[in-house]
C-alpha cells in the first residue's frame, strides 16, 4: 500500500518509513481519514514529528497532552484531551499517530 505521494504504508496505512513523511503525504492521510487539516492540526503534528526525530520513537499521548498544556495554552489535560480528540475524532492512535507518519505504535496508553 502507499500514499498518492508514493510512501509505503503497513496494512493498516501507517508509515512503513516516518523519514518518508511530508506535509503532503500528512494532508492524503488525514483525507483518508475524513479529516481536513486546519491551523489547528498543524502545531500537533509538528510536535509529533519533532519528538520523532528527537526521539526516534512516537510520542505517547501524555506528551502531546503536555504540549497543548505548555505551549498552546490549554488550562489542563482535560481540556488539552478534549481538544486532540476534537481534531482526531477516532482516537490518538488511529489518526494522530497515522496522519503524523509514525509507525503504528503498539503496547502503551493512548489516553
Amino acid at each position: 500500500m502507499t500514499t498518492e505521494t508514493g510512501t509505503a504504508r503497513d496494512p493498516e496505512g501507517y508509515l512503513i518509513d516516518p523519514e518518508r513523511w511530508n506535509p503532503s503525504a500528512a494532508q492524503t492521510l488525514a483525507e483518508e481519514e475524513g479529516i481536513r487539516l486546519d491551523e489547528a492540526h498543524w502545531p500537533v503534528l509538528h510536535f509529533m514529528r519533532s519528538y520523532w526525530t528527537r526521539n526516534r520513537v512516537a510520542p505517547d499521548v501524555r506528551h502531546v497532552v503536555d504540549y497543548l498544556i505548555k505551549e498552546q495554552g490549554h488550562d489542563d489535560k482535560k481540556s488539552a484531551k478534549n481538544h486532540l480528540y476534537r481534531l482526531f475524532p477516532y482516537g490518538y492512535v488511529k489518526q494522530a499517530c497515522k496522519i503524523a507518519g509514525m509507525q503504528r505504535p503498539r503496547a502503551w496508553s493512548t489516553g
